[in-house]
């Protein structure tokens, strides 16, 4: 009996270092960013400021597929932002602004239309008045500001906030977008934005170390989408051929713009991750994935017409500035899981479940969000 016992033992204990190292338990989430990640904020700022922008994610079609209601997101559907939430066991992370209720397990500071760079800096360098959405208080730096307001109610003592955040989740992106997209409406060509690209890029990385400082401890960091492909872009550019990948059908020029902001944000990254090495950071990839979707839609599940948007009206790509989605007479195609885009800019709940899931076990996350939950 002694000796069975002994053998039992011994295979308990064998069993005990097999077992997977256990996954890191995240209690909270913390967002920053623009449209791709705001679950409300914008519509909240322009009711308290009483603006006269026409948001639209507060009408349907938005949301008609997995909320069925509009949910405030730019999407038929959830964000990246919401499957995180699902996979850590948390509620969906409710916007900042809207001040509701207790924020311990997370809150979204993104703005739909935020820049990286401050309102005034992007009027000093296009010389003319920042786009509306742009001119707006919402910039990466007023997101962190509202965080630190926050962080009172979260944590008062430096080791009582460390042991705080070190079970949070933090989302610093995408952002940038805007910044392009406002230099572009001001006149600036490709090659003069280029030359700015560096100092959006410089403001990204100092929002992550302010937020290293501050306690973070796990960051996820997405890079830029390929902008040639956005059918808004698309629609405003002439038919010169030359103009245009062949494979993809996007403009060339755009796409090296967000290949170059990709590729000093991913050595930013590598940089921070030496200075910082208790601090786990992780680049996420939205360019090569989307790239995919256009290069070999059928594999995904999408239409034969990858650029065309699922939510618009009129023209080769489905959208034109005069009639979007959300106004009246504009309808949605009848399954938006086929569709990679939702509008001219944002994508469909499909594409955005895709790529979560190419960041959470890879291959397009530096390290694959799994991976960074180990301990």
């Amino acid at each position: 009996m002694k000796r069975i016992a002994l053998s039992i033992f011994s295979f308990l204990l064998f069993l005990l270092q097999i077992q997977p190292t256990k996954s890191y338990k995240y209690n909270s989430i913390f967002s920053f960013g623009d449209s791709y990640t705001d679950t409300g904020n914008l519509n909240v700022y322009v009711l308290s400021k009483n603006l006269s922008i026409s948001v639209n994610t507060d009408k349907y079609p938005y949301g008609q597929t997995f909320f069925h209601h509009p949910a405030d997101r730019f999407s038929d559907g959830r964000l990246i932002l919401d499957f995180l939430a699902e996979e850590f066991g948390l509620p969906f992370v409710e916007p900042y602004l809207a001040k509701k209720g207790c924020f311990r397990q997370g809150a979204n500071f993104a703005v739909a239309g935020a820049t990286a760079l401050d309102p005034t800096v992007l009027k000093q360098i296009s010389l003319a008045k920042p786009a509306i959405i742009t001119s707006l208080n919402t910039s990466l730096n007023f997101q962190l500001k509202w965080f630190k307001e926050l962080k009172p109610s979260l944590c008062h003592e430096t080791k009582e906030c460390r042991k705080y955040f070190d079970s949070s989740f933090f989302v610093v992106g995408e952002i940038g977008l805007n910044d392009y997209n406002n230099m572009f409406i001001n006149g600036l060509n490709v090659k003069q934005v280029h030359h700015y690209v560096p100092k959006v890029v410089d403001t990204i990385a100092n929002a992550i170390k302010g937020l290293i400082y501050e306690g973070a401890k796990t960051l996820l960091v997405p890079g830029n989408v390929p902008m040639g492909c956005l059918p808004t872009l698309l629609t405003s550019e002439s038919d010169e051929q030359s103009f245009y990948d062949h494979r993809t059908g996007c403009i060339r020029r755009f796409n090296m713009l967000s290949r170059y902001h990709n590729y000093l944000l991913l050595n930013a990254i590598k940089e921070l991750r030496v200075k910082y090495p208790h601090a786990k950071i992780i680049y996420a990839d939205y360019y090569k994935p989307l790239i995919n979707f256009v290069r070999f839609p059928k594999r995904y599940g999408f239409t034969s017409t990858p650029l065309r948007v699922c939510c618009g009206k009129g023209g080769k790509y489905n959208w034109n500035t005069s009639e979007l989605c959300g106004m009246p007479n504009v309808s949605a195609c009848h399954d938006p899981s086929t569709y990679i885009f939702w509008d001219g800019v944002h994508l469909t709940e499909a594409a955005y479940h895709y790529i979560f899931n190419s960041w959470l076990k890879g291959p397009y996350a530096q390290p694959p969000i799994q991976d960074a939950r180990l301990q």
